[in-house]
């Protein structure tokens, strides 16, 4: 009988697992066909200025994903900040920049590793440490406007998000650079290196290192002569962080960015599928 039972839990199991996707498909057709609120509307054309330079295929693909977006991430405010209707549509806005026409003909999962956003009103302060070149321990404090934990959380400065999003040509969107890194953390680890998409032709390991190596080499070199040329010094401290700088100026300062290391842009360009230089 226990048997019996075991392998009934075992295929009801089973049947829950092969139906999932399909559901989770539908759910979120039905979600996209509704009409997007116009209160939302008016929270992009207050709060997200890169939307309205996108041209108007990608701007009702946006829209679709933040509606997926809002409904499936659970936000969480933090030191008392009550999370609001327009903080759930700008952060899913810039988030979900990234997932722009990387989901023709496959499914999305919409940062399937992330479970939870939370917000601070302002930068937060963690406790990190660290050893030096003779093997001490030292603690420190850090103000941080954003992190990416691969346990899936995204955390977050409302007021850093803000002002992020209200430059669009500025290369620096804290939302851009957290989601970045999480789709670098897809392969486990955040190494600068993201998982290319099913059967993309595009995509050539190789050449991408080759490629990411040259311009974070040419990156830490400015940072060492303190030449500010486009790209922010901070991804010079690691291929993780480069990459998610390299992607915040991909999205906001996309000519100068092709004019500033072309062979970069390409292969950008090559994996997010949208060409902001022509925005």
């Amino acid at each position: 009988m226990a048997f019996l039972i075991f392998c009934f839990a075992a295929l009801l199991l089973l049947i829950g697992l092969l139906g999932y996707p399909r559901w989770t498909r539908w759910r979120r057709e039905r979600l996209q066909q509704q009409p997007f609120p116009p209160g939302w509307r008016k929270h992009l054309r207050k709060r997200v200025p890169l939307f309205a330079r996108l041209p108007a295929d990608l701007q009702l693909q946006l829209k679709k994903h933040i509606q997926v977006f809002v409904a499936e991430k659970t936000f969480i405010g933090c030191d008392g900040l009550q999370v609001t209707e327009e903080m759930r549509v700008v952060v899913a806005a810039n988030a979900c920049l990234l997932l722009l026409n990387r989901t023709r003909g496959l499914p999305a999962d919409y940062f399937a590793g992330v479970r939870q956003i939370l917000l601070y009103p302002a930068a937060f302060v963690v406790q990190r440490k660290h050893t030096d070149a003779a093997g001490v321990q030292h603690a420190e404090q850090r103000s941080l406007a954003g992190e990416s934990w691969s346990e899936g959380q995204v955390i977050l400065s409302w007021q850093d998000v803000l002002q992020g999003a209200a430059d669009a040509h500025d290369g620096r969107n804290v939302v851009i650079h957290e989601f970045a890194h999480q789709l670098d953390q897809e392969n486990g680890q955040a190494i600068g290196a993201p998982l290319p998409l099913p059967g993309d032709a595009d995509h050539h390991p190789a050449r991408w290192k080759a490629v990411f190596t040259a311009a974070f080499q040419r990156l830490q070199g400015e940072a060492f002569m303190h030449e500010q040329v486009l790209l922010d010094h901070y991804g010079a401290q690691d291929p993780a962080e480069f990459f998610s700088v390299a992607t915040e100026a991909f999205f906001e300062q996309g000519a100068a960015l092709r004019s500033y290391d072309a062979a970069l842009y390409r292969e950008l360009q090559g994996y997010f599928k949208v060409d902001p230089s022509s925005w």
